[in-house]
């Protein structure tokens, strides 16, 4: 066994209410792939994709459902979705290095910021004026923390993260490197000959337990205040523009994109590169498939795709010189079936 914690199959049982079998003093202390784990740590299956690998499997614990379980040799975990039964287990093995409490040497921190005595901040981390760090906060190095803006209680900034101007992070907020929340808004009028610039006089409300991806940037308001509900999860490299609401629950892949003044509903699920144009309104449950691009409001739950599928190169260069006669096309079939009708 390593250093790591270590758990009996009885201890996870009883601590996420799994259904054991087995030996229920079958120890672990880490985490493996089906094909990969060895006697001492833990495993999954979810995908039945990968059902042929559970029998050979060297795993001390595998969680699986009831329907798997006949093909497991050794100690089980039973659970209703054996991948969320995973990820709660999982997170016992993983190591966060405590960070300290109090202000860096090297940490600017404005007079009139305040941060509290259990927060965190890191080096080279800059506190602008009026800004607010809560209990139990950490700001990784380099964090940049402007005007009026408030780090909710036990939020992290893991590192390099800029909050720009009137942003608000909730509780629990989890922000990865790189990310810029409170940035301009791209917001023009033009005048004749030159663009002019529109104020961006809003912010940023982001909910309690929200999770922000490496380099995702979320533009304040206009007006109003750009808004994420709680438990909102975004990727990597993910855009949000100016005015955006996004409802609770709902999770976003890598670069991903939503335009200006949309209103993404609640428990929806958007797929990488995704894009959905402003103004636009997604009503709650709606999944939008990866590369798909939302033109028009989706009033019902469901799930929604755009675009060509991937096809051999030379049958899509066939079919994209067809497209460019579609109309046409059309319209000889429409004056067929008149003519047949007469």
């Amino acid at each position: 066994m390593s250093g790591n914690p270590q758990y009996t199959l009885a201890e996870l049982a009883e601590r996420f209410g799994l259904e054991a079998h087995g030996d229920p003093a079958t120890v672990v202390d880490g985490v493996g792939t089906l094909s990969a784990a060895t006697a001492s740590q833990f495993t999954f299956l979810s995908n039945p994709k990968y059902t042929s690998q559970l029998a050979e499997s060297q795993a001390g614990i595998v969680v699986l459902s009831a329907e798997a379980l006949a093909l497991r040799k050794g100690a089980a975990l039973v659970a209703k979705d054996p991948y969320v039964a995973y990820a709660k287990i999982a997170a016992l093995f993983e190591r966060v290095a405590a960070a300290p409490r109090g202000i860096h040497a090297s940490a600017v921190v404005s007079p009139s910021a305040r941060v509290h005595p259990t927060a965190s901040v890191g080096p080279c981390c800059v506190v602008d004026e009026g800004a607010v760090i809560e209990e139990g906060a950490i700001l990784g190095p380099h964090c940049a923390i402007g005007p009026g803006c408030v780090v909710g209680a036990n939020s992290r900034l893991v590192g390099r993260v800029t909050l720009v101007i009137r942003v608000t992070l909730g509780k629990r907020v989890l922000v990865h490197p790189g990310a810029v929340i409170g940035s301009d808004g791209f917001g023009l009028a033009f005048d004749r000959d030159h663009w002019v610039k529109l104020p961006q006089l809003g912010g940023v409300r982001i909910g309690d337990d929200c999770e922000i991806g490496a380099n995702t940037t979320i533009d304040r308001g206009a007006l109003d205040d750009t808004v994420l509900e709680e438990d909102v999860r975004l990727d990597n490299q993910i855009q949000i523009a100016h005015n955006v609401h996004i409802g609770a629950h709902t999770a976003m892949a890598g670069c991903s994109a939503v335009a200006g003044s949309a209103k993404i509903g609640r428990y929806c699920l958007i797929g990488g590169n995704a894009g959905v144009l402003g103004h636009l309104e997604l009503a709650d449950r709606v999944t939008i498939t990866a590369k798909s691009l939302v033109t028009a409001s989706i009033r019902e739950p469901g799930e929604y795709s755009s675009g060509t599928p991937l096809q051999d190169n030379r049958q899509w260069r066939r079919n994209a010189a067809r497209f460019k006669h579609l109309d046409e096309y059309a319209r000889r079939l429409s004056a067929l079936e008149k003519e047949k009708g007469q």
